[in-house]
């Protein structure tokens, strides 16, 4: 079993305990961390809602949820040894006259208490305020904030300073569960503890990156509420650029989470802004249409609205993107995202610039590529230029040097929410945003927002079940490049 950091017991309250968010991710979390002995028993997990019901229905609601997601692994000997943690309060978090005196009941004390917000992020300063207004928000509290952190930069800082005006900036833990994923941490580790790479990890050498989070799933069941953002909102504005400053971002002086988060603000803060003419030029916004995923055939997002009216949402966008710093000038960030394509897969790909002179006869097929997969296979690997083997000539092939974890490391390892939460636990604030961050990144995207609306920038289609739209690429056809698509 692998050796975790101990640590003491917390109280976790949930707000939302009931929701999507929670049974299918924050329960089965928590109870992974127990499993590998990293919860202290004397600890308490929460859940809090309006649904009425008791703690024993709770516990129940809890054990559907967390079996699913253990499967062959599951102990029912385990399983009441962690139940015996979680209580339910029923309750509206943001009505003064709810059952404030219940919830700090289940309390220990003089401990840390974590809150986390599984709600509407339109609640998020009413439960803030609520509890400041209880007296529950002092110096060994924290609150965790799912984003989106609003829906533009206005909205934003309504909610960060709505939050700030309770919690010092310390305290608050704005999560997107990206940055917890293996691949992407490894990423600094890749950088920061190799010297192979770093040296190389600049414009010199460096030809473009492409980060893609594609999805095969579509909007059946949640297109209307999608519909009022769309993936630049959803998807560009947190994750992908988050998958972009730690591409981009200077060596921090340490692994504290202020001084990487310093140098992820710097990239954002350089990220080039958007008018009409490059909007047209160097984005594309597109929305899929009717056709075929694994064989079976779907609905086009017209159709899963529930409103006749014309959609100009967009469910698929590339863009390229360019960072006006030394490091990394004249070299393009590609990044693309949509529902209802290929396959769900999500990746970085760093190509790195063609050979200066070739003294082979045969041609050399592609350039280097660092290739890091966070989904569905974590793994990196590096694709280098071998002589293939046999008589008959020399033949150049382009093969990779692979670190798949699943086949390297056979022990199971946490996913996203697991390692964020035990890092909240232990007031690890590196791998969570800041306020400036968070703000800078909606500086940039409604930049981009505002360049569509003055250019009347065309929404293309593509067909679902595949890899989006001919003009996504023609971003890259420009440059000679071509989307990654996993070939050898």
């Amino acid at each position: 079993m692998a050796q975790f950091i101990p640590v003491d017991p917390f109280d976790l309250v949930i707000f939302g305990g009931t929701g999507d968010l929670s049974k299918r991710k924050l329960l089965p979390a928590l109870y992974h961390r127990w499993l590998d002995e990293q919860i202290p028993d004397q600890s308490r997990i929460i859940g809090s809602a309006r649904s009425e019901m008791d703690t024993q229905a709770y516990r129940d609601f809890a054990k559907e949820a967390c079996k699913s997601a253990t499967g062959d692994n599951w102990s029912e000997d385990e399983w009441e040894k962690f139940s015996a943690l979680l209580h339910y309060v029923a309750m509206d978090a943001t009505d003064d006259d709810a059952d404030w005196d219940a919830l700090k009941a289940t309390f220990g004390k003089d401990r840390c208490c974590i809150y986390y917000l599984a709600t509407t992020p339109r609640i998020y300063v009413g439960i803030a305020e609520a509890l400041g207004a209880q007296k529950l928000a002092g110096s060994h509290t924290r609150v965790v904030l799912e984003k989106p952190i609003g829906t533009d930069l206005a909205s934003a800082q309504e909610i960060n300073d709505g939050v700030g005006a309770v919690f010092d900036e310390h305290q608050i833990f704005r999560i997107d569960h990206y940055l917890g994923k293996e691949t992407v941490q490894n990423l600094m580790v890749l950088r920061f503890a190799n010297t192979l790479f770093e040296p190389v990890w600049n414009r010199n050498a460096i030809d473009h990156v492409q980060i893609t989070v594609a999805e095969s799933l579509g909007l059946e069941g949640r297109a209307d509420y999608y519909d009022k953002s769309g993936a630049l909102r959803d998807m560009v504005q947190n994750h992908l650029l988050q998958l972009l400053c730690l591409t981009a971002l200077e060596p921090p002086s340490s692994m504290e989470g202020d001084d990487i988060r310093t140098e992820k603000i710097k990239v954002l803060k350089a990220l080039k802004r958007f008018d009409a003419d490059a909007a047209l030029k160097y984005s594309v916004r597109a929305q899929y249409t009717s056709g075929t995923v694994d064989g079976e055939s779907v609905q086009g997002y017209q159709e899963t609205l529930s409103t006749d009216e014309k959609s100009k949402t967009e469910t698929f966008v590339a863009i390229e993107a360019k960072i006006d710093s030394w490091r990394w000038s004249g070299v393009p960030f590609y990044l693309r995202t949509g529902k209802r394509m290929k396959s769900r897969h999500s990746d970085i790909v760093i190509q790195f610039k063609e050979t200066p002179h070739s003294i082979f006869d045969t041609p050399v097929r592609q350039p280097n590529r660092l290739v890091l997969r966070l989904q569905p296979d974590e793994g990196v690997q590096l694709y280098v230029q071998i002589k293939e083997p046999g008589p008959g000539g020399l033949r150049i092939k382009s093969l990779p040097l692979n670190l798949s974890y699943a086949e390297n490391f056979t022990v199971r390892y946490p996913d996203a929410y697991e390692r964020l939460l035990m890092d909240v636990v232990r007031g690890n604030l590196s791998l969570f945003m800041r306020k400036e961050e968070v703000e800078a990144a909606w500086e940039w995207v409604d930049a981009l927002i505002a360049a569509w609306e003055d250019a009347d920038a065309p929404l293309e289609t593509y067909e679902a079940g595949t890899d989006g739209p001919q003009g996504a690429n023609k971003l890259l056809w420009h440059n000679g490049n071509r989307w990654w698509a996993g070939e050898t």
